[in-house]
């Protein structure tokens, strides 16, 4: 696969708290410049990098409920469409883990299905399950859950919990939500040769904050 393809399928992370405004300049000249499908940040950064990309045909991707996916579902539906007024166009909403594990699966819903409608018609959206606090049988409720919540994309881990995406995972989540539903691995992609075994499980998307070391066949350190 050439670097222009597997670039084309990466989201350029940058989720740190202590993030600067330097960095997520950074960020967007790095996507610019190797042509990576999106840029991933934190809400507060969404305008600046909306400012920064315009004009590239790099998207501005962000995150809602994140990272622990605890908010109400109107508090991420409010998130949504202030992320989306500030310039984003695909959201990747952090799922109600807690009552997933409590088998409320109507709020678990319920709160997916907030985001997709806040964002109908205007920005893509991901639903993270956080598989590394899932079961497989959890994994694979969470994924039908959004899909039939109208979700675009399940997404493996926000990377801030116990651990991140894995090829087994993948595997389990594109045999879940079948072809039509894209499949973005993220948490601990840090090279070439994981981000080729994550597309060859079934990843159509991959989160990083490793993307220039990825397609230019380096290690990197990056714990996203």
């Amino acid at each position: 696969m050439s670097n222009l393809n597997i670039a084309r399928m990466i989201d350029h992370t940058a989720l740190k708290p202590e993030t600067t405004k330097e960095q997520i300049i950074t960020l967007c000249q790095e996507a610019a410049e190797h042509h990576f499908f999106s840029v991933c940040v934190n809400p507060t950064w969404v305008k600046t990098a909306s400012e920064q990309l315009k004009g590239t045909g790099v998207a501005v991707c962000t995150v809602i409920g994140f990272p622990l996916g605890a908010t109400t579902p109107e508090v991420k539906a409010f998130e949504t469409k202030n992320a989306i007024e500030n310039g984003a166009t695909e959201v990747d909403m952090v799922i109600n883990i807690g009552a997933l594990k409590d088998k409320n699966y109507d709020l678990v819903e319920e709160d997916i299905r907030a985001v997709v409608e806040a964002a109908k018609g205007k920005a893509l959206t991901k639903a993270i399950i956080e598989t590394s606090l899932l079961t497989d049988d959890e994994k694979v409720k969470a994924c039908e859950i959004a899909a039939g919540a109208g979700i675009d994309f399940v997404k493996t881990s926000t990377g801030f919990s116990l651990g991140g995406a894995t090829v087994k995972d993948i595997r389990l989540m594109r045999k879940t939500v079948g072809p039509d539903i894209g499949v973005k691995a993220s948490g601990g992609i840090r090279n070439r040769e994981t981000t080729l075994a994550m597309i060859e499980a079934g990843a159509t998307r991959i989160g990083a904050s490793a993307g220039v070391s990825i397609v230019k066949g380096e290690e990197s350190d990056s714990s996203y």
